[in-house]
């Protein structure tokens, strides 16, 4: 609870470059503008269930993590887009955040973003090479989308069968609990 208090002061007091540039700023802990974008609750959680295994995290902390790294988020974004105003670019770059990194003293995650920046570049180039294995088959669409319908057809026409042949096991098997007579018969 101190720990929750301590960062929600914090959190509070401190007023974000959003907020100094006219930005809405947000309500009591876990109240947000319906326009505000945050990262994904469930994906959250994921987070700290992965980190944190075998430690109970209150929901309202888990709210606190949430609203903190969205205002991290915002803060780095903001600040990468003014490095990127000033050097009269349009788009941010890697480099942009990298150096909104360092300009906000948050020079020690440099090391890290780097490397999620070649990991995520090595699966971009991935991706691009096993698309285009597809082009590289030289067989054209239209004929892998013929074989396509085929192998469903085939799969529908395995599917009808099986159905059949359990029908019948169904009913070769009620037939045989009939045929045993029915009970005993005569009455008084």
């Amino acid at each position: 609870d101190t720990l929750i208090s301590i960062m929600e002061s914090e959190f509070s007091s401190s007023s974000s470059k959003r907020d100094r540039d006219g930005g809405s700023k947000d309500g009591p802990l876990g109240e947000q503008p319906d326009d505000e974008l945050t990262i994904p609750r469930a994906a959250m959680n994921k987070m700290i269930k992965e980190l944190l295994p075998n430690i109970r995290v209150a929901n309202e902390a888990r709210e606190l993590v949430l609203n903190c790294c969205t205002e991290f988020i915002h803060l780095i974004s903001s600040e990468s887009n003014d490095i990127c105003n000033q050097q009269q670019k349009k788009t941010i770059s890697a480099e942009h955040v990298l150096v909104a990194l360092e300009k906000l003293g948050y020079g020690d995650f440099r090391k890290d973003a780097e490397e999620v920046l070649t990991e995520c570049k090595e699966t971009a180039a991935k991706r691009r090479r096993q698309s285009t294995r597809l082009e590289n088959l030289g067989i054209p669409e239209e004929e892998l989308l013929r074989q396509q319908q085929e192998l469903f057809a085939k799969a529908r026409e395995a599917a009808v069968l099986q159905e059949r042949q359990q029908g019948e096991r169904e009913n070769t098997e009620n037939s045989g609990e009939g045929a045993g007579g029915g009970g005993g018969g005569g009455g008084p």
